[in-house]
């Protein structure tokens, strides 16, 4: 089925687009706006597919709810063309995406696409060039690798203060940096840093400024 998914389509044809949720890979996967597509998918989808996965996942944040997608002039839009039916580079790139779980056909004239992808397989792995296979390896190992202590109190530093930017009190920060996990003291150490932090940037000391910092106010790198 999955090489047909073109045929019903024309080039004047405009395509429903709705997102294809899923618990599992929406939690696991990847962007495929992300470092590890554009470095370890890349190679499997093509430069085609990709750009075209890219260019759904811009367009479904700004749509979440889904969008119409019109063929000619995304195809165009994305350099590609139309012409030559179902074996037109833009409808192959959809079919590729179809073959890869990316993307599924819907019914009709209606698509879903995967905000994320999922972790390449064992198979796919071992079709990769041997330093990509080797640079797979390691990007694994770099992912399950737990992070140290001053990783995440830095980590924690960043979200207070982009939660304090955005205008949330210290409480509100505090409840959302134990809704993501970060430890109760680490929390309250990151509220307590940011505070002081913005309290020295309405002063207009800055970590070059040549000033000594409040105690346990350091620069977050």
């Amino acid at each position: 089925m999955t090489p047909h998914l073109t045929d019903p389509f024309l080039p004047d044809e405009t395509l429903a687009v709705a997102a294809w949720p899923d618990a599992v890979i929406d939690q696991m996967g990847h962007d495929p706006r992300s470092p590890y597509t554009e470095r370890f998918w890349l190679p499997i989808l093509g430069p085609t597919t990709t750009f075209l996965l890219r260019h759904l996942a811009d367009r479904l944040d700004q749509c979440p709810d889904g969008f119409d997608l019109p063929l000619a002039d995304t195809a165009h839009a994305l350099g590609l063309g139309t012409k030559g039916g179902r074996n037109s580079p833009f409808l192959r790139a959809i079919a590729r995406a179809v073959k890869f779980n990316a993307i599924q056909h819907s019914g009709g004239s209606s698509i879903a696409v995967r905000r994320r992808l999922a972790p390449l397989t064992r198979q796919q792995i071992s079709r990769l060039p041997a330093p990509l296979r080797d640079a797979h390896d390691e990007w694994n190992r770099e992912a399950i690798r737990p992070p140290d202590p001053e990783q995440i109190r830095r980590r924690a530093r960043r979200l207070a203060l982009s939660l304090a930017e955005l205008g949330e009190p210290d409480e509100a920060i505090e409840r959302q940096l134990h809704r993501w996990k970060i430890h109760p003291a680490m929390a309250h150490d990151a509220v307590n840093w940011t505070r002081l932090r913005r309290r020295e940037s309405s002063r207009h000391i800055t970590p070059d400024s040549g000033q000594e910092p409040a105690a346990g106010a350091t620069t977050v790198a």
